[in-house]
Order: C-alpha cells, then structure tokens, then sequence
C-alpha cells in the first residue's frame, strides 16, 4: 500500500492506494494519523478512492484512528469508500461509526463544517458561563 499526506485548505488528506492488508502499513498509517493529530489537525480525510479491498488489519487500523480522532476532538471523514470495502464495513457493523464522503470535494466541505462546529462547541460553554453569571447579578 502506498500512504500520501497532503494538505488543501489546511486540511490534511491521507489518500491511500492498494489493498489494505495485514503487514506494515497498518502501524505506519497509524502514527501518521497519530502525528497529524498531535500536530494539531482538526479534521482529518481518508482517501479511500485507490484501495480495492480490505482485511481485518485495515479495519482494526479504521477503528483505531476513529477512537484516536474522537478522544482527541478530531473530525475522521473516510472518502471516495468503493462498493467492496463498504460492505466489508456494513458486514461487521462499523458503518454506524464513521462519516463518509462520496468525494474529496464533499470530504472537504464536512472537514470544514465538522472543525467550525467542534469550535463554536468549545466556545459556547464559557460564552454560556459568562451570561448565565451576569444575568444572576441584579445589578447588571
């Protein structure tokens, strides 16, 4: 499997291409997921639209990076996913898991959506804090 980082629009994608099967990419795809993450990326592309088929290590690597990018507040959007893995994933009930994107353009434009809203959700509880205070203070 070849793994490709690049970025549009500060968005990193992970386009992959060939078979996702058990060896080394698996680890490898996974510290570059991991890096990105600690880098600071706030939504993350998978670039599914070069890889035919997947086996048990690419969705153990898929679960993986979804727990990774949930407990660190990052979106995961897998795009372009082909009619063979997404029954793979339908097939041990992953799907309910992950957003997809028929495209990169769509993947983009979630991307996008999916960081302005973790940032307004992280906003909106101090912003909550500081109305709640002052509308409990008669005096203002």
């Amino acid at each position: 499997m070849r793994i490709e980082v690049r970025f549009t629009d500060e968005v990193p994608i992970v386009s992959l291409s060939g078979k996702f099967l058990a060896g080394s990419d698996g680890p490898f795809l996974r510290q570059k997921v991991s890096d990105l993450i600690d880098a600071g990326a706030r939504s993350l592309v998978l670039d599914f639209s070069e890889v035919p088929y997947i086996d048990s290590t690419g969705l153990g690597f898929l679960a993986g990076a979804r727990t990774s990018a949930e407990n660190a507040g990052v979106a995961l959007i897998l795009s372009s996913i082909n009619q063979h893995v997404k029954k793979v994933l339908d097939g041990v009930q992953l799907t309910q898991f992950f957003t997809f994107a028929k495209d990169e353009t769509d993947a983009l434009t979630l991307a996008k959506e999916k960081a302005q809203a973790a940032g307004d959700s992280a906003k909106a509880p101090a912003k909550e804090g500081r109305s709640k205070k002052r509308s409990s203070d008669p005096t203002a």
